[in-house]
């Protein structure tokens, strides 16, 4: 006893094995047509798989009972047994005491596992609570014989089973409540009450209530479900919130005056049995079944319709197998998508989907006729038991074949929904429900279904060419297309193609039968197909091919609208300007800005609208390189009508003025034009463009040939003025006016003698080719360097001295006036000279007188002890004190100069001495020489060093004025001094 469920014994039946077997072989292996490669490398479990518990009951079973893992098990006379599932090595044995010839009749279990209700053949009823070994009798349940107990889901606990109903034989409903409790003195009983609600009939007689159900909906309805042998019954009332403790009495009290809501069958077998059936994650039943005579009734319950809970209601009918006089069917259970039905030596499986029988188990007759059939609401594990063995089916992954069912009757939504994780079976119905969709001639839908597919590519398309379906063709192609990887790059290509040339085959049809709505819809579409973000890189890759295909269907419009698309700017620009549209052409332009296009399309377009063109240019102002621009202009300026050069023009005064381009081809350029079509702006442009050749940024000999070619002198006049050739330029201003001719000779500031030569050449032009003597007395008044007697010369032998006579006057008396100041001056000079001789001969006899005790003032030792400098401030230094002074303060040139000077002085002295030895009569002459030489050469080397070192005193002359700024310590030597003095 104390290992009841330890062991198992697998026992499940030979006609299972063989139809799992024959199932694995016809799919184990293979290839589908969908593609998907289907490999079992070992059986599936069954969905029902039985286990027969390892007990072998000391007594005969009776009956028994399973809620909430609390297994209760009645056995022989007055034994009750209770195991807890989750504890089995504790069972709990308790006996009934009772010594009448009573008998258990049935069991019932609330859902906590907690009330167990014993009702015996005698009618009466006993009550044991889980926590206690005590059974209690039921006194106000005495003479009734109880048949079905209807528990309260949402009051009861493990201490109070809340308001419930009790059916009996007699077809009475009771309310009552029990409590574990043990109550008062005065009251000991655990039922609270026991009150009549409702009686039912059949056929005008009392029927035994076979089965209770007490159901909520969420809007707070309850459900009341009652069947007898042939009937059905339903209760719909509300109970007022929070008077749920008063019972079922106001429901049944709804009813009253109304027939009870029933459905009724001819057939009866003396019972019937319904179950139900509640999803894990729902606290409501969602389905029912309905053992009745007449087979199976089975459906879904609806909450929602306010007269019946029971929808979508059909009738199994019992197999032949199956006799409601010989061979009755005993218990039945509802799971998700079958129902079981116990029959006395098997049980078999109907799906509800499509009333098959897909399961049958046979038992052995060892363990004689099966009795029942429970199923735990809580734990979800079926139980089935003899008089000597109890098995147990546990049900898993009941929905792993539904989608075939599902697709077998067309419901491929519910299919789909229960193969999501299995793509192999979602391709399968993926094709049936499009194959489906096909014959029924819903083409659009099968070409979705089929695009989800993995079937042959080929075979479908040509599925829909053979049908001329082009539009699902078309969504055929287009839900493949979305479904492809990037990776799959010719796959793509192919069907970017292809739905091209459908899309193109599509508009012409529709434009040639004049349907405008639908062919602008259409050409929507396919321009949205076009400008598709995910298939960009392939249209882009390939969009030659697609240029070939609109082409080819003369579709202009959406050739245009993907050169767009595809920024393909030029081919758009081309086609406008093939076909004279060459505003758009430019709209293009102007809108995208491409300098290069620019470039390219400029000279078609200044040949047609060349103000408009000007304008785009003006307003791409310097991203434009004017330079790149000039080929068109030059070759429409000189063929084209006069408004292109009046826009050329301008676009080049914009360039100069207006961008402040540097370029010479460009102000080259505007000169010409200038030249050849604006004379009156050329020498305006001249005068602005600057004065000095660093300042022009055109060539000034292009400029000065362009002038010359076309006869504007005033213009060359000036560009030989930037030029600095000012003999040109009054040469050739004298050819247009004699004022501009002085302007020019004024030129030439800081050279009097050009200046001279050309006020000359004016003179001479006055004089000779205009013969005007007063204006050649004008040029005298003009420039204060020319004299009466310099353009004497240019005057005729024979003219009249009239008209000069007082230039002749006014020329002798400065003459005059000037002799006289140069003996002024001369009296001046030599006064001057006289004086510094003087000067010199006073300072050749000048002296100081030094004391003998005088120090020298930058060691402080006897000035007499060595050679020593005197200056006229009374400043005396050694001689070599005075260059430790001077020298830090020279310059680096002049330390080296004297440096210099002392080895040459050092080497002057060194060959003085060597002379000083007797030498060979015969070199007499000789060495006197060089010691008059030598002695020269040190006088005038003694006399450049003190230039350098004693021009001035170091501590009253400028070196010292000099040094104010520099430091006392030099910045190198600092430390060291700075450690010398710690």
């Amino acid at each position: 006893m104390a290992s009841i469920l330890d062991e198992y014994e697998d026992s499940q039946n030979i006609r299972q094995s063989s139809q799992q077997h024959s199932r694995l072989t016809s799919a184990n292996i293979g290839l589908t047509h969908s593609g998907f490669v289907n490999v079992r490398l070992e059986e599936e479990k069954p969905i029902f798989n039985k286990q027969r518990i390892d007990f072998s009951p000391p007594e005969r079973i009776n009956h028994l009972a399973v809620c909430n893992n609390q297994l209760c098990m009645s056995l022989g006379k007055d034994t009750l047994l209770r195991i807890d599932l989750a504890k089995p090595d504790q069972p709990n044995q308790t006996e009934l005491g009772r010594k009448d010839d009573s008998k258990v009749h049935k069991l019932f279990l609330d859902p906590t596992g907690s009330h167990l209700l014993i009702s015996l053949n005698t009618s009466e009823c006993l009550y044991l609570n889980r926590n206690t070994q005590k059974v209690r009798s039921l006194s106000r349940w005495r003479g009734h014989l109880i048949e079905s107990v209807g528990w309260n889901k949402l009051l009861g606990n493990e201490t109070s089973t809340g308001p419930i109903l009790v059916g009996t034989s007699q077809g009475i409903i009771f309310e009552a409540e029990i409590s574990a409790n043990e109550g008062s003195l005065f009251n000991t009983n655990p039922d609270q009450y026991f009150r009549q609600v409702h009686s039912l009939e059949e056929d005008g007689k009392p029927a035994p209530v076979c089965c209770l159900e007490i159901e909520r909906s969420p809007e707070n309805k309850y459900f009341i479900i009652a069947t007898t042998r042939k009937r059905l019954f339903q209760f719909v009332g509300k109970v007022a919130e929070g008077s749920e403790q008063q019972g079922f009495s106001t429901i049944f009290n709804q009813n009253q005056d109304l027939l009870p809501s029933f459905q009724e069958f001819p057939a009866n077998m003396g019972y019937s049995e319904i179950t139900f059936y509640t999803a894990k994650l729902r606290n409501f039943p969602k389905a029912f079944a309905w053992m009745m005579g007449n087979g199976v009734l089975y459906g879904q319950l609806d909450y929602v319709r306010p007269d019946s809970l029971l929808s979508d209601v059909q009738v199994w009918e019992y197999t032949p197998d199956v006799d409601i006089i010989q061979n009755k069917p005993i218990s039945i259970v509802l799971t998700q998508f079958h129902f079981l039905l116990l029959l006395h030596d098997r049980i078999k499986a109907i799906c509800t989907l499509n009333g098959q029988v897909v399961y049958e188990d046979v038992f052995p007759d060892k363990f004689g006729p099966l009795k029942r059939m429970i199923k735990d609401p809580i734990g979800g594990l079926v139980w089935i038991y003899t008089e000597r063995a109890v098995f147990r089916y546990h049900i898993q992954r009941e929905a792993r074949d539904v989608w075939q069912m599902y697709m077998s009757m067309n419901k491929f939504d519910l299919a789909k929904e229960y193969c999501r994780d299995r793509p192999e079976c979602m391709d399968m119905v993926l094709a049936k429900e499009a194959e489906y969709c096909f014959q029924n001639r819903r083409y659009l839908e099968s070409a979705k279904c089929y695009a989800l597919t993995q079937n042959y590519f080929e075979e479908i398309a040509l599925k829909f060419i053979e049908a001329k379906q082009e539009e699902a063709l078309k969504e055929f192609l287009l839900k493949k297309l979305n479904n492809l990887k990037q990776s799959e790059r010719t796959q793509i290509t192919l069907l970017v193609t292809w739905l091209t040339e459908l899309y193109l085959n599509r508009l012409g049809q529709l434009e040639s039968d004049g349907n405008s709505l639908i062919f602008q819809e259409s050409r929507d579409e396919f321009r949205q197909f076009l400008s598709s973000s995910k298939h960009r890189d392939c249209l882009f890759n390939n969009r030659g091919t697609i240029y070939d295909l609109l082409a080819s269907h003369g579709n202009v419009d959406d050739m245009v609208y993907f050169s767009v698309v595809m920024q393909d700017y030029e081919r758009v620009i081309s086609h406008y300007c093939q076909h004279d549209n060459f505003s758009a052409a430019l709209d293009v332009l102007a809108k995208h800005c491409d300098e290069k296009l620019f470039y390219k399309f400029s000279p078609v377009l200044m040949q047609h609208i060349p103000k408009n063109v000007v304008n785009a240019w003006i307003q791409m102002g310097k991203r434009l390189d004017p330079k790149k621009l000039i080929p068109a202009l030059m070759n429409y300026s000189q063929m084209g009508s006069a408004q292109q050069i009046d826009e050329t023009i301008r676009y080049m005064e914009f360039c100069v003025y207006e961008l402040n381009v540097t370029e010479e081809a460009i102000h080259n350029y505007l000169l010409s034009l200038y030249a050849k079509y604006k004379p009156d702006s050329l020498l305006e442009y001249l005068k602005q463009a600057g004065t000095h050749p660093s300042e022009i940024h055109y060539d000034l000999k292009y400029a000065l040939r362009l002038c010359a070619e076309h006869g504007f002198l005033q213009a060359c006049v000036l560009v030989y003025r930037i030029m600095e050739l000012h003999e040109e330029a009054v040469d050739l201003a004298l050819q247009v006016d004699v004022d501009l001719a002085k302007s020019c000779a004024d030129l030439p500031e800081d050279d009097e003698e050009m200046r001279k030569k050309l006020w000359l050449k004016i003179a001479r032009h006055v004089v000779q080719e205009e013969k005007d003597v007063k204006k050649a007395m004008n040029c005298l008044s003009s420039c204060n360097l020319l004299k009466i007697e310099d353009i004497l010369p240019f005057f005729p032998d024979f003219v009249t001295i009239d008209h000069f006579k007082e230039a002749i006057c006014s020329s002798l008396e400065e003459y005059n006036k000037h002799i006289e100041e140069l003996k002024q001056e001369m009296e001046e000079a030599t006064e001057s000279a006289k004086r510094i001789r003087e000067d010199i001969q006073e300072m050749r006899n000048k002296y100081g007188v030094v004391d003998s005790q005088e120090k020298c003032a930058a060691c402080d030792f006897p000035l007499l002890n060595r050679s020593f400098y005197l200056f006229l401030c009374g400043h005396m230094f050694h001689n070599d004190c005075l260059f430790q002074e001077v020298t830090p303060h020279l310059s680096a040139f002049k330390q080296n100069r004297l440096e210099e000077l002392q080895k040459r002085l050092a080497a002057t002295t060194q060959s003085s001495k060597s002379r000083h030895r007797p030498a060979p009569k015969e070199e007499g002459d000789t060495a006197s020489l060089g010691k008059g030489i030598g002695a020269t050469s040190r006088e005038q080397i003694i006399s450049d060093i003190d230039d350098i070192v004693a021009s001035e005193c170091a501590y009253c002359g400028e070196l010292m004025i000099k040094s104010i700024d520099k430091p006392f310590i030099d910045p190198q030597k600092f430390e060291q001094d700075k450690s010398s003095w710690l």
